[in-house]
Formats: C-alpha cells, sequence, structure tokens
C-alpha cells in the first residue's frame, strides 16, 4: 500500500513555505541522533521550557519535521507568553528509518511484499514511543548542561505513523502532558483489520464472515495481540473485539467497568490535552479506524459523565483530505500549541510570594 509524504500538503498555502529560519543543533542521545530546534532563540528570561516532540510518517525521516518544527517556534516565539515558557522542537529518525534504517522492506506493507507487515509496524512505532520517552529522560542534561532552564512540558506531534506513536507516548508516559495526533489511529486492531480487508490476504477472506480468521493468523499473531494488549490505546480500554470490525458502543461503561478503568484513565490521561486531526477522505489510515475508542473517550469526558473534566479532547475531521496534514491542521495545530503552552505558564509559574 503506498505511503506518499504526508507532509506535501502542508507546504501547499501554508506558513511552512518556505520555513521560517530557526537554529538547529545535534545531539547524539542514547545513539540516537536527535535534532533540536529553536535552541537559540529561547528568550534570556525564559527560565522554563517547553519540548516539542515532532514524530515523522512511515518511508519518511526528520528532516522532513524540520519546516513544521519551524514554523510552530516561529508561531509561539510572536507571542507575549513566550517571554516567559520558551519551546524548543525536537526530531529523530525513527527505528529502520533514515539514519537507523537496516532493512526497508520491514517498513512496507503487505501488498509491497513484506509477510510481517503488522508485527514490523507496531514495533516500530511502539519503539519510537520507547525512544521518546528515553530521549525525554536525558533531553535536559545535553542541551541545559548547566542547568539554568528547566523543560515544564512535554508535547509530541505525530504524523501517520508518527500519529500512531503520539498516542502511545501519551498513554504511557506521564511527563507528556499533550498530543497532536494527526492521520493516526489509537486502534491498532481495526487499523489492520481494515487494511487486510483492502489487501485482500487469505486470512481476511478465507473465512465466514470474512475475517475472523485474521486475529491470530500468521498475518497477525498471538504474540503480536498480546503486545497490542498491553501497549495499545484502544485494546487497554476496549479489549480484543469479538469480531476484527471493531463496533462504537453507544452505551455509557457499567458501574463495575466504570470502576475498573476509572483508575487506568486518570493514571494515563488525567489533565491532559488531545487534538486528533484526520482526513474525512483518508484510505490509508480512515478515521473510521481509530472512530470507537474516540467516541469512547468522547463519552467519558462528557459533562456530567464518568471522567468528565479529566481530559480535553478535540476530534476534527477535515472534508476531502486524504492522508496528508493540510494548510488548515497547520493553523489548529499552531493555535492548540499556543493554548496549551499558555496553560502551561499559568500551571508552572512561581508562587506570589507570602506575606
Amino acid at each position: 500500500m503506498a505511503a506518499p509524504n504526508p507532509m506535501v500538503g502542508s507546504m501547499e498555502g501554508s506558513l511552512l513555505n518556505p520555513a521560517p529560519p530557526v537554529s538547529r543543533k545535534t545531539f547524539i542521545i542514547a545513539g540516537i541522533l536527535v535534532t533540536v530546534y529553536g535552541l537559540e532563540e529561547l528568550s534570556q528570561s525564559a527560565r522554563r521550557t517547553a519540548c516539542l516532540w515532532l514524530l515523522h510518517p512511515r518511508l519518511q525521516t526528520q528532516k522532513c519535521m524540520g519546516p513544521l518544527a519551524a514554523a510552530c517556534l516561529d508561531h509561539w516565539n510572536h507571542h507575549d507568553e513566550s517571554q516567559e515558557i520558551g519551546l524548543v522542537a525536537v526530531t529523530f529518525d525513527q527505528r529502520n528509518h533514515g539514519t537507523r534504517e537496516v532493512d526497508p522492506l520491514s517498513n512496507e506493507a503487505w501488498r509491497s511484499g513484506n509477510k510481517q507487515h503488522a508485527q514490523d509496524m507496531f514495533s516500530i512505532y511502539h519503539g519510537t514511543s520507547t525512544d521518546t520517552t528515553l530521549l525525554m529522560t536525558y533531553l535536559s542534561s545535553y542541551i541545559f548542561p548547566s542547568s539554568d532552564r528547566e523543560i515544564v512540558s512535554n508535547l509530541v506531534l505525530g504524523v501517520s505513523l508518527g500519529g500512531h506513536a503520539a498516542w502511545h507516548c501519551l498513554f504511557h508516559d506521564s511527563r507528556v502532558s499533550a498530543a497532536i495526533t494527526i492521520i493516526g489511529c489509537p486502534d491498532y486492531i481495526s487499523l489492520m483489520s481494515d487494511r487486510a480487508r483492502l489487501s485482500k490476504l487469505p486470512s481476511w477472506t478465507e473465512s465466514s464472515p470474512p475475517g475472523m480468521r485474521f486475529l491470530g493468523s500468521p498475518d497477525f499473531p498471538a504474540g503480536l495481540l498480546e503486545a497490542v494488549g498491553m501497549h495499545d490505546p484502544a485494546a487497554m480500554f476496549l479489549g480484543k473485539p469479538d469480531h476484527p470490525v471493531r463496533e462504537i458502543i453507544e452505551q455509557l461503561p457499567s458501574v463495575n467497568e466504570q470502576a475498573k478503568f476509572l483508575p487506568l484513565l486518570k493514571r494515563t490521561v488525567q489533565g491532559k490535552r488531545i487534538l486528533n486531526l484526520s482526513g474525512a477522505a483518508d484510505k490509508l489510515v480512515p478515521y473510521k479506524c481509530g472512530q470507537a475508542f474516540v467516541e469512547y473517550l468522547k463519552r467519558a469526558v462528557a459533562p456530567g459523565s464518568w471522567f468528565s473534566g479529566g481530559l480535553y479532547l478535540e476530534d476534527l475531521q477535515f472534508d476531502g483530505v486524504g492522508h496528508q496534514m493540510s494548510p488548515a491542521m497547520v493553523q489548529k495545530t499552531f493555535r492548540f500549541i499556543a493554548d496549551t503552552l499558555q496553560q502551561t505558564e499559568l500551571a508552572t509559574a512561581p508562587s506570589a510570594s507570602k506575606i
């Protein structure tokens, strides 16, 4: 299944073309080549800093995220609050991509001859989430070795494969306060089931009804199901579906289910923010694949519901947009980052001196 660069659409008619000039510096952290944008632009008065982690699409490299990093920094640096809380952006190559590539076929889909597509893609972007957590632990010691600044907030922005990883980062690292998930999916079983159907895999077609033998087959082995159950956001809360096409559950969870999942929601996303941006015409990562879980979250955080106020979730679809980051998505991203950092500035401001 072809995967053209989703970042190309964001360049047309947007602030990414041309990208505003911004400083960048390369570090080698834990053996990973890491690019940090915006260090030289930090205000001298901004001792508190936020970090925006940008995770690139499948078959691309960290380089394609550079224009977006520059534009996000330029937009924030023109805010008055940037004098109080600075912003830097970080990119790195996902596993088996760019400088870390060891096998090109492992990045491809079933249709391109990769029989282990399901195992490869999930393990790669799960690894990206793990790498983000690792780099988050050590970044400040590299970029602020004199400890003159403090990283007080981490935002993760991912596109396509990076969007899948961004969902993982949000749910598995307490230091991530916000995620911008762009044409990504929080439900791996639904996503790959849809892709298996379109690819007409025998494990999908040779059952009645179709798809009943897909999960647990060599195309989606039991060991992968186990890993997905531990790390995939939808699987953590909705479990393994009876049929690979997950249905949207309209009713609220039972009292017993709420008691079971409320501690998990509090541990993973309490007080966090999500901006989920999808193309309504996206055929590679259709919105419907993640819809059951997104709707689950929406119902949980609705006013008066069982997790009301626990999470800010903004879910937007863009008509006529396929598998790409559109200029309108770029503008929504700027606004969400600014709103998040303004809240961070208030939450982390030194308390007034007591008299």
